[in-house]
């Protein structure tokens, strides 16, 4: 089973849309799925819309009341995947942001790779389309330098495969919360915490198509890591 983590906040624009693709590439990719969406107390019409394409997908939706943000609804989303499989050590867990900036076609791709045998695939960026915000510019320039993983360039990206016994063995290891830090941090927070517990690590080149983001950028690199 491959579980399709994607936490939502105001993404009414891009969610469904986002979904149909999951589906189009597990269709044209024959894998058993789940979309695991957590909607953190979205204000305008997500909620509406992932109402409308749970009747037609595999797919769970959590919602918060109150706002949690990105890494609480994160971490919630993962719990969900290891607290459902029943196998660990075969099924996955997959990260996806919900504004389109990745496409779901490299999951494909990260699936391989995992069934290949590596434990643990991140999704590095090569090429950028549309305008890049300064402060997602330093972020990206500065998380590798703060959390130091081996073998990996980009660790801010958010969208990686994982086998779900590493995240297991990654839980019993750290304290409750598993994510403590915030945004963009929380995504290099995440590998860092990972990493140690996965065997082989494997990167699969992605563009970020910052053209189809429907909103101002999110990220404060100095707020998120303080």
């Amino acid at each position: 089973m491959i579980y399709v983590c994607v936490p939502v906040h105001n993404e009414a624009r891009t969610a469904g849309l986002v979904l149909w693709k999951v589906r189009q590439v597990f269709t044209a990719f024959p894998r058993e799925y789940q979309l695991l969406v957590l909607d953190d107390a979205s204000t305008d019409d997500t909620r509406e819309v992932l109402a409308s394409y749970a009747k037609v997908l595999p797919m769970t939706i959590v919602t918060h009341r109150e706002r949690r943000g990105y890494a609480k609804s994160l971490e919630e989303l993962l719990r969900l995947a290891l607290q459902r499989t029943d196998r660990p050590k075969r099924d996955c867990a997959i990260t996806l942001h919900a504004d389109f900036i990745h496409s779901p076609e490299s999951m494909a791709d990260m699936v391989k790779h995992l069934e290949s045998g590596a434990d643990l695939v991140v999704a590095e960026l090569v090429e950028q389309r549309g305008h890049v915000s300064r402060a997602l510019g330093l972020a990206r320039s500065w998380a590798p330098r703060l959390l130091r993983v081996a073998g990996l360039r980009d660790t801010v990206s958010g969208f990686l495969a994982l086998r779900l016994i590493v995240l297991r063995q990654a839980l019993r290891r750290d304290t409750t919360p598993f994510l403590q830090t915030e945004g963009w941090c929380a995504s290099a927070e995440l590998v860092a915490r990972l990493a140690p517990h996965a065997r082989r690590l494997d990167t699969v080149p992605v563009a970020a198509r910052y053209d189809l983001v429907q909103h101002p950028s999110r990220v404060r690199p100095w707020r998120q890591l303080l």
